[in-house]
Formats: C-alpha cells, structure tokens, sequence
C-alpha cells in the first residue's frame, strides 16, 4: 500500500512540473478519438471521413478550449447526417441546439463531460459514467452526462437505419419520421434514466460525513444501474445485454476504487471529532486526516576509475593512523601501568619524592 502511495505522489509531482503537456496530451487523444469514432460510424462524407481529416481535427482542437472540440464534434456529425439526408440534419441540429441550451445554462466549463460520456457508451461501458461524475461532481453533471447518452443514440439509430432514413420520401415525412424515432427510442431514454439516478445516488452517498463513503457510493451507484437497467430491459422487452450491464458496472464500481485512491486517500483510524460553540450556533466537526507519505529521494553517485583509485587510498591511509593510534595507546597504557606499579612497590627512585 504505502508503495501505491509513493507511486502516487511520484505522479503528481510530475504532472505539477508538466501539467500544460500532459493536458494537451490528453486532449489530443480525446479528439482523436471522438473523430475517428464518428467518422468510422457515420461517416457519410468520404472526404470527411478521410485519416487526414481526422488528425487535422484533433490537431487543431488540441490548441484551443475543449468546447471547441464539442463544437467540432457537432459540425461534424451534421455534415455527415446533411450528406446521408436533409431532414436527418435538421431534426438533430434541433435536438443538438435544445441540447446545448441546457448545457451553457448548468456546465458551460465541463464541455469534456459530454465527450467522456458518449464515448463510455460507445466503448459498451456506459455505467462509469454514474460512479465518474459522481465522485468527482455535483448533481448537475446529470446534465452533460445525458446530453453525451443522447448523442451517442443518436449516431447508433442512424448508423442502423441509414438505408430505410435515406429512402423517406419527401422532407415533412422525413422530418416526422426521424423525430419519432429518435424520440421514442426506449433504450436511450432508459440508459438516460439509469445514468442521471445513479449520479444523483452516487454523489448524495460521496458527500455524506460517513466512513468510507467514497467506497459505499461506488458500490451503490454500480447496484442502482444493474437494478434499473435490468428491469427497464425486462420490462419494456429491450436487447441490452445483461454481461454488458453486470460488466460495465462493475469496471465503474473498480474505477471509483482507484479515484478514491488517487483523490481521496484518508485515514479512518485516527478520526477526531470536535465540539465548540460561540454567542450563536454549536459546532460538530468531524476531521479525518489525509494519508500523505514522503517520497524517498533518491542520490545517485557517479563513480569513475579515478575516484575508486583516491576512495581505495583513503581508506588505506584510514587504516594505517588507526593502527598507528593503536600502538600508541598500547605503549601508553603500558607505561601508565609500570608507573603505577612502582609506586606501589617504592621503586620510585626520584629523589625530589624522597623522605629527609
């Protein structure tokens, strides 16, 4: 344990001394993905959909604010949904605005959040999504949460039924007809239920004064999922797969594990509670203390031939005063004891000692 504790300050000190790189990094890697999953889904518009285009796009919005990237995201989609049909564009440019007016309204500095969420969807673990926001979130992180599931069924319906949107005849009956479908889709509406019910769960239980409430909240976040999911399916006679309930919700309940450890590392064991009071109100307080460990610095010494050789003479210039001091001692000690002999036998023979 206190290994993974060394590791983790270790981490931290390094992403102090280069945390413009690493968030560069990261958001450049976000991009790159978010592109390529839309092009590889939906990518209408071959010249869109090209390697080049992708690269070119998270290479840019690597550069500027990551709203930018949702903002690029969007566009994106749209000209693929444009070139695939009119109606299929305007119907999620509508949905996609209705969106974004709740999002600038709640979170206008977390555009991540909708990126992270619609990613975790695509790569079948949408229940992270609960236990990440929840920990490390308010409540109104249900918002991007939802906006980011929405998003991704949206890609999901088109990409399953682009041939029969593309075939619609005239723009009203294809306005219509996409709008009805997206709207009364059961499994993104019950995935948007599970998601914001187990964020709300999973941040009341974080932010109550009880030990170990960052374990308690993983652990029931992930349960609340499995429960309203696996009865939605049942219910409305879904085809979610239960493995990816039961396994998406198990890597969420891991992944809370790991950021309490990362965010939250505390010492239950030396818990104190306090009491005072002023003229007006009593005050509880309940203090846990953090787990902090010292980081072992480390010396390294560089040892050539010419070094060797002058250690190697010192110490043998240490060992022959040793022996000297020794031998001097010796004879020290053996004229202190003949001195002290004499003087008890009367052999002293100084004459200014002697008796008139």
């Amino acid at each position: 344990m206190s290994s993974i504790l060394v590791l983790r300050e270790r981490l931290k000190q390094i992403y102090a001394s280069y945390s413009i790189y690493i968030q560069k990094a990261a958001q450049f890697l976000l991009g790159l993905f978010v592109f390529w999953q839309i092009n590889s889904n939906v990518g209408f518009m071959k010249n869109a959909a090209s390697i080049f285009c992708t690269l070119g796009l998270a290479v840019v919005c690597t550069f500027f604010p990551v709203i930018i990237m949702v903002l690029a995201a969007t566009a994106l989609i749209l000209v693929h949904f444009y070139t695939l049909s009119l109606p299929i564009a305007i119907v999620s440019a509508v949905i996609f605005l209705l969106m974004y007016i709740f999002y600038f309204r709640f979170t206008p500095e977390k555009a991540w959040l909708i990126l992270v969420s619609a990613l975790a969807c695509a790569l079948k673990i949408p229940f992270i999504i609960p236990v990440l926001f929840g920990l490390l979130g308010t409540p109104v992180w249900v918002v991007p949460a939802s906006c980011g599931v929405i998003s991704y069924y949206m890609l999901h319906f088109v990409k399953g039924s682009a041939t029969a949107l593309k075939e619609t005849d005239g723009l009203t009956n294809g306005l219509m007809n996409f709008a009805k479908q997206v709207i009364a889709g059961k499994e993104m509406w019950l995935m948007v239920l599970a998601v914001a019910i187990g964020v709300l769960v999973v941040n009341l239980i974080r932010s109550r004064a009880v030990d170990h409430a960052w374990k308690i909240a993983s652990f029931a976040g992930g349960a609340v999922c499995i429960i309203i999911a696996t009865a939605g399916n049942m219910v409305l006679e879904l085809h979610i797969s239960y493995g990816t309930i039961i396994l998406s919700s198990i890597i969420g309940i891991l992944l809370g594990l790991v950021l309490e450890l990362v965010f939250f590392s505390v010492d239950y064991s030396r818990t104190e509670r306090v009491q005072f009071e002023d003229d007006e109100y009593y005050y509880y307080v309940k203090a846990v203390p953090k787990v902090v460990v010292a980081t072992p610095e480390k010396t390294v010494k560089h040892i050539t031939e010419h070094t060797q050789e002058k250690e190697d003479k010192d110490v043998g210039e240490q060992e022959e005063q040793e022996t000297e001091w020794e031998e001097v001692k010796r004879r020290t000690d053996d004229l202190l004891l003949t001195q002290s002999l004499s003087r008890e036998l009367g052999l002293d023979n100084d004459p200014n000692k002697r008796q008139p």
